[in-house]
């Protein structure tokens, strides 16, 4: 009998400020392509992140929550949380912190992560920037 495997998922908020703004499009570009986003403004992010993987025959779990939850918080809500995207983490500068550039951003920062966790791979990311919309990445797959 081959060991199921299973997806689990943890999610967490974070607060943060950004502005959309593209160093490739001149200010009326900017103003056209982003609205009322190329100001300064700020969201209430929920990151999901999805981990696939066999089912421990020990303690019954594809990886302990807990350590999910540490993950993200170090990687994501740490760095993340009450800050000023374009500002204040240098790991997205240079980076438009659109929310599908956070997804790729978060998956780079997680993803090793899960290594140690012994047939644990990252199955997806998901952003809700706000109640009415959600980025879902699911890495570089073929």
């Amino acid at each position: 009998m081959s060991t199921p495997q299973v997806e689990i998922t943890h999610s967490m908020e974070f607060s943060a400020a950004h502005r959309l703004e593209s160093p490739a499009l001149s200010a009326e570009q900017n103003a056209a392509t982003y609205g009322p986003c190329y100001t300064d403004h700020g969201h209430n992010y929920q990151i999901h992140v999805t981990v696939r993987g066999p089912v421990d025959g020990k303690t019954g779990m594809v990886m302990n929550l807990v350590d999910l939850a540490a993950i993200i918080r170090e990687e994501v809500w740490e760095p993340m949380d009450h800050k000023h995207l374009n500002r204040d983490v240098p790991f997205l500068k240079g980076v438009i912190p659109t929310a599908e550039n956070l997804a790729v951003v978060c998956w780079e920062r997680i993803a090793p992560r899960l290594e140690s966790f012994s047939g644990c791979e990252l199955r997806e990311i998901g952003i809700d920037e706000s109640r009415a919309n959600r980025v879902t990445y699911r890495g570089l797959r073929a």
